[in-house]
């Protein structure tokens, strides 16, 4: 007798492990070391000092200070702060034209 298969829900319930990763990665990242609380910070210019130390302290990053800098600042505000206040994305988005002036990047 054959079995019957079934056939699986593409809505299948995932744990709040798997879903919570992108949290995960900026409290912990290995590449940078980064302030408690960074991305919360209203001021652009501290925000973006801070990126740019950790980066350039940092040993473990494999790219330039720079696109580590701006590479977690982009994965932040595209992946870990998808409910982000519209204040705080202006602060955010102001940070990376800052931490390109920090850099001497156009």
């Amino acid at each position: 007798m054959a079995r019957k298969t079934t056939k699986r829900s593409s809505r299948t319930k995932r744990s709040t492990k798997t879903q919570r990763w992108s949290g995960a990665v900026t409290a912990r990242s290995n590449a940078l070391d980064l302030d408690r609380q960074i991305f919360t910070w209203k001021d652009p210019r501290r925000i973006a000092a801070s990126l740019k130390r950790s980066a350039e302290r940092s040993k473990r990053r494999k790219a330039s200070p720079y696109q580590s800098a701006m590479s977690m600042l982009n994965f932040y505000i595209n992946r870990g702060g998808k409910n982000l206040g519209s204040g705080q994305l202006r602060v955010l988005e102001r940070a990376k034209n800052e931490l390109r002036k920090q850099f001497g990047r156009p």
